[in-house]
C-alpha cells in the first residue's frame, strides 16, 4: 500500500485565500481601487478567477475581507507584544490618567492611518461603502463598531472615577476624539502628527470634565 498522502483540500483553499488577500492588498496600494480588478488579483495571486468568484461576489467583498484578515493580524500582534497570555489588551488603558491614555491610543491610530499598509484599502473601503451601503455596513459592524466599544468603555469608567461628566453621552465624546484624526486623514488638510493627537484630547477633555 502507498503512504502518500492525499493532498489538503482546506490547507490549499487557505494558501490560495492568503494568496489572495496579498494580492488584493498590494494591487490597491500600487495602482488604486479603481484599477484594481478580480482578474488581476487572480494573475497576482497566481489562481484562476473562478477561485476568488466562488468566495467573493466582487473586488470591493474582497478587499473588505482582506482588510479584515490584516486587521486581525496586527491585533494579534499586539496582544502578544502587550500582554501575553493576559485579557482585554485591545482596551484603551486605565492607569488612572485619563488624558494619557487616550493620548497613548490616538498616538497609535495616527501612526496606522499614516502607514501606506492601511492607508490605501482604508480609503479605498471608506469610498467603496459610501456608494455600497451593505459594504459599509459590515465594515463598521466587525471592524469600526468593536473598536469605538473600546472607547466607550475606557469613558465609562472615567465617569465612574469622576474625570469625566455622568450626563456626558459616551458615543458623542468619542467621536470628539476619533472624529477630528479621521477628518484630517480622509481629507489631507494638513499632517496628521502625534502633536495634533495630544491637542485633540486636551481640547476634548476641557469640554468633558465636570463642573462645579
Amino acid at each position: 500500500m502507498s503512504d502518500t498522502k492525499a493532498p489538503d483540500a482546506s490547507r490549499r483553499s487557505e494558501r490560495s485565500r492568503r494568496a489572495i488577500f496579498d494580492a488584493a492588498l498590494a494591487l490597491v496600494s500600487e495602482t488604486g481601487y479603481a484599477k484594481t480588478t478580480i482578474e488581476g488579483i487572480a494573475a497576482r495571486a497566481g489562481v484562476g478567477k473562478q477561485t476568488i468568484y466562488r468566495w467573493w461576489p466582487s473586488k470591493a467583498a474582497v478587499l473588505l475581507d482582506a482588510f479584515l484578515d490584516l486587521a486581525a493580524q496586527a491585533h494579534e500582534a499586539a496582544r502578544r507584544d502587550d500582554a501575553p497570555g493576559g485579557e482585554g489588551e485591545s482596551e484603551i488603558p486605565d492607569t488612572g490618567d485619563l488624558a494619557a491614555d487616550l493620548k497613548h491610543v490616538l498616538r497609535a491610530t495616527v501612526d496606522e492611518l499614516n502607514n501606506p499598509t492601511y492607508d490605501a484599502p482604508s480609503r479605498a473601503l471608506a469610498a467603496e461603502g459610501i456608494v455600497n451601503p451593505e459594504l459599509g455596513a459590515t465594515f463598521v459592524e466587525r471592524l469600526l463598531e468593536p473598536q469605538l466599544q473600546y472607547y466607550v468603555r475606557r469613558i465609562e469608567a472615567a465617569q465612574a472615577a469622576g474625570d469625566i461628566d455622568p450626563a456626558v453621552d459616551p458615543r458623542i465624546a468619542l467621536e470628539l476624539l476619533v472624529g477630528p484624526l479621521n477628518h484630517r486623514w480622509l481629507h489631507r488638510t494638513l499632517p496628521l502628527t502625534h502633536a495634533y493627537a495630544d491637542t485633540v484630547v486636551d481640547y476634548a477633555l476641557r469640554g468633558l470634565a465636570p463642573r462645579g
